[in-house]
Parts: C-alpha cells; sequence; structure tokens
C-alpha cells in the first residue's frame, strides 16, 4: 500500500490507522510547496490534487474518511470497526460522518481566520462563528464521552481516528480550553498514543 502524504493535512488520519494496525505501506511525501501534489501523476490518483490519497493494488482511492474505513475493514483482526449489522456500528458510522460534515467545519473555519489566511483577508466574525460552534460540538462529544475512554466500544475504532485528529487540531488552536472535562481528557489519552505521535512526525 501507498499512501499520499503531506505532514500537518488531513493525510494524518490514515497513516495514524495505518500505524495503529501496524501493517507494512510506503509513505510518499508529497512537497506541495512544489506543486508535486498538482503534477499529472498524482492527478490521476487524485483528480483534485490534494491529499491524501491511497493505493493498494489496483485500487486507487481519496477522502480521508473513506481511506480510514476502507483500512478498519481490511484488517478485522485489529477490530478498528465494530462488527457490520451491530447498533456500534451505527454509532461508528454517525461519529465518522460527524467527524467531517459537523466537528470539522467550525475548526477550518477558526484555523482559516486566525493562521492561514493573510491578516488583511482575516475575519473575525468568522472566527467567532466558528468559535460559538465548536463549543456546541464540544459539548455534544464531552457527553458521548463520560465516562468513556473511546467513542464506540471499550476500544480505539477509526470513528476515533477520524474525531480524534480534529481535537488535536482543535487543541492546537486553543478550542479545548473551556470544553467538558470528558473531551479534554480524550483529547489527552488519544495524543499520547505511540501510534498518533508517530503519523504527526515529519
Amino acid at each position: 500500500m501507498k499512501l499520499y502524504y503531506c505532514p500537518m493535512t488531513r493525510a494524518t488520519r490514515p497513516r495514524w490507522l495505518l500505524e495503529e494496525i501496524g501493517c507494512p505501506y510506503e509513505l510518499v511525501r508529497l512537497d506541495l510547496s512544489k506543486g508535486e501534489h498538482k503534477k499529472p501523476g498524482y492527478l490521476a490518483i487524485h483528480p483534485h490534487g490534494v491529499v491524501p490519497a491511497l493505493c493498494d493494488g489496483d485500487l486507487s482511492m481519496f477522502e480521508s474518511s473513506a481511506i480510514c474505513m476502507y483500512l478498519a475493514d481490511k484488517f478485522p483482526e485489529r477490530n478498528l470497526a465494530p462488527a457490520l449489522g451491530t447498533p456500534a456500528r451505527g454509532l461508528y458510522y454517525q461519529w465518522m460522518v460527524y467527524s467531517i460534515a459537523t466537528m470539522e467545519p467550525p475548526v477550518l473555519k477558526v484555523f482559516l481566520n486566525t493562521a492561514f489566511l493573510p491578516e488583511t483577508q482575516r475575519n473575525p466574525k468568522e472566527t467567532e462563528e466558528g468559535r460559538t460552534q465548536f463549543r456546541e460540538v464540544a459539548n455534544v462529544l464531552g457527553r458521548a464521552l463520560e465516562g468513556k475512554a473511546f467513542l464506540v466500544g471499550d476500544q480505539l475504532t477509526a470513528a476515533d481516528v477520524m474525531i480524534g485528529s480534529i481535537v488535536g487540531w482543535s487543541k492546537r488552536l486553543g478550542l479545548l480550553e473551556d470544553a467538558p472535562e470528558a473531551l479534554r481528557d480524550y483529547a489527552k489519552r488519544i495524543m499520547e498514543r505511540p501510534a498518533y505521535r508517530r503519523a504527526i512526525t515529519d
């Protein structure tokens, strides 16, 4: 398997999951500053020219959540996804979708307007809207994690990788300072995992 990757991007998610799985894979680093992600060879793999993308034999696929779901199902012995047809599988799908559809947008809004965009293009109103929306997300996650180590079942799943990666991003942006204790404890547990630490280096 080949994972096309750049540090501090959504490609960290499948890299983290691959590290949890412990299977051999090739990490193909793309230098975005040199436009390597926009060259024809890579565009044939990912038509939008962004990361991540995964190649596994004849399969080429993109979207971090889809890659993580694929990997969790490819290695069932690692128990990174609940069994099909179970209530736990339903909750797993819920949090996988929640990570992208509900949690990431406000975090991205804060990131763009406090760190990424040039100062002249930043919008304080957008920042405050993002912070307000994230507080609601944090409360929902805090309630879901009350008395639990992970979101679904008693061990880490790909849903924790998706949610946990955004939790780590949120912490770096200072969004967890007034978050529920259960979410802050979860962030600490997640970010101390050896596989997580390996995934966010270089």
